[in-house]
């Protein structure tokens, strides 16, 4: 579904919001807040092109969270992108500890 600039833009800033707050409460479940190297690898754009434009992966939080609330975006968020996160940050760990 096409969404004019506007909207996308719209959904995405609240879409941002629902993701930051997913990434915190996540990060104080793990025992690792405050911890802002990991927020921001969470949250990035860079991240978040993983898996498609930023803005639009962001309003596809968004539109999920204003249709379904916010149990559905954290679900979303928890079976979608914190595989991927999870995937990068062991990458990561593998690629200091050489």
């Amino acid at each position: 579904m096409k969404i004019d600039p506007e909207n996308l833009q719209a959904l995405a800033w609240i879409g941002d919001g629902v993701l930051a707050l997913f990434a915190r409460q996540w990060l104080l479940e793990q025992g690792r807040a405050p911890d802002a190297r990991e927020f921001v690898a969470m949250t990035s754009n860079q991240f978040l092109s993983c898996m498609g434009r930023p803005t639009e992966v962001e309003a596809r939080i968004g539109r999920i969270y204003l249709e379904e609330g916010l149990p559905a975006a954290f679900d979303w968020l928890e079976q979608v992108l914190l595989p991927l996160h999870l995937k990068q940050e062991a990458k990561r760990r593998r690629q200091n500890k050489s």
